[in-house]
């Protein structure tokens, strides 16, 4: 049972210090992006792994609803077009599989959200800075510090954290705070 609390207490130490850290700039990371998508433009999110997996539910989320019923909201979720994953891998190699979509569906002032717990994910760092060459706001999760991607986006929200599992379970939280928070400013 005291394993059980240690890892409780380590979420909640992790979830803590992104907030003293970082709240400031999340708030103001869910403002511009409402901002962009009252203006009719869209979010683009990616990772891999666990954090494809949060990619989809994020975009889930505000394609059809988080907890109110509301206009739909344009999100796409890099992650799930095999066909066009296996392509891009397989002509173009793995570190390319996001970043050719953002060329093919990025437009200016578009939101990207790239997720990579370690911040050294090649495909990641490649779609953020394909996001910034086309004039996108880039936003990226990450681990402590932000590793490889710490300097290419726009806003860098790391969670102060080098355990894997509980740096995903601050992104998840993040996500749905977000997600939330979007969905609270689309309805006013």
């Amino acid at each position: 049972m005291d394993y059980l609390i240690e890892i409780a207490e380590e979420l909640n130490k992790a979830a803590r210090s992104f907030f003293d850290k970082n709240g400031n700039l999340l708030e103001e990371v869910i403002r511009k992006t409402a901002e962009h998508l009252k203006k009719g433009k869209k979010v683009l999110v990616f990772g891999n792994g666990g954090s494809a997996a949060q990619a989809q539910h994020f975009s889930a989320e505000l394609v059809n609803k988080f907890l109110r019923n509301r206009k739909a909201v344009p999100a796409v979720s890099l992650t799930t077009d095999t066909s066009a994953l296996t392509s891009i891998a397989n002509d173009m190699g793995y570190s390319q599989v996001f970043s050719r979509q953002i060329q093919a569906l990025g437009r200016e002032q578009d939101v990207a959200v790239g997720i990579s717990t370690s911040g050294n994910s090649l495909s990641v760092i490649h779609a953020l800075k394909a996001a910034n060459d086309r004039g996108l706001m880039t936003v990226a999760l990450t681990g402590k510090g932000g590793g490889n991607l710490a300097e290419i986006p726009d806003y860098l929200l790391d969670v102060p954290s080098a355990s894997t599992p509980r740096v995903q379970e601050v992104h998840l939280l993040i996500l749905h705070i977000m997600a939330q928070e979007i969905e609270s400013s689309l309805s006013k």
